[in-house]
């Protein structure tokens, strides 16, 4: 894959993990859970060794994919909901990245919650609401909180407002990502159409290798 390819899969990743925050925040689950785990796995890989180490099939990120070029490509049918979480999960990680005390005790806190998922065998549910203490606790506080719309009685339980969180999350790891591999703000002006593309063929290729063979 070139560099143009994983800054778009990078982005892909963010927004599957905001499409997926829309998802919990108005029915209390996912249509296609794998989607989710597989961006809250990439939160613990934090030394991978290339790019697909974190997502050794483009595939799991179709969901992404599709939801980003509904965002950036010629379609009328924007999602705003959507677009003003990724403009805040930008802005989020953008403080993040200047300031090292909390990239520091982040860093310290995503290295225990390994731990107790690879060492321990900790449950889902408790990784899961280890990874919502972290982003309650360094993340939300660098800038006003991500407004979740949604119903109600979903956002009160407290399962979904830990996945939400975690979600959230791996948003802001996948940002680090994108920026890690080249990725900046002006491209969305400048370089949209290429975004457009490199999005359109890998959802081609993924397409191609799911249908049938006859």
């Amino acid at each position: 894959m070139n560099a143009w390819q994983h800054r778009v899969l990078a982005l892909a990743a963010i927004a599957q993990a905001i499409a997926l925050v829309k998802q919990m925040a108005r029915f209390g689950s996912f249509r296609q859970p794998h989607f989710a785990r597989t961006v809250l796995d990439s939160v613990l890989n934090q030394n991978p060794t290339d790019f697909t180490d974190l997502y050794p099939q483009p595939a799991d990120l179709q969901l992404g994919l599709e939801y980003l070029l509904l965002q950036i490509g010629p379609s009328r049918n924007k999602d705003v909901e959507l677009t003003r979480y990724m403009v805040g999960v930008l802005a989020l990680e953008r403080k993040l990245n200047k300031n090292p005390a909390a990239l520091k005790t982040l860093g310290e806190r995503l290295a225990h919650i390994g731990r107790q998922r690879h060492q321990f065998q900790f449950s889902d549910d408790t990784v899961i609401t280890s990874m919502a203490g972290t982003y309650s606790d360094v993340i939300s506080p660098l800038g006003p909180p991500l407004k979740i719309s949604g119903k109600q009685d979903v956002l009160q339980q407290p399962s979904a407002q830990h996945m939400i969180r975690a979600l959230l999350l791996a948003a802001i790891r996948n940002t680090v990502l994108w920026r890690q591999y080249g990725g900046k703000r002006r491209q969305f002006i400048f370089s949209r159409q290429r975004m457009v593309r490199v999005a359109q063929q890998l959802l081609r290729d993924i397409r191609e290798h799911s249908e049938p063979q006859a």
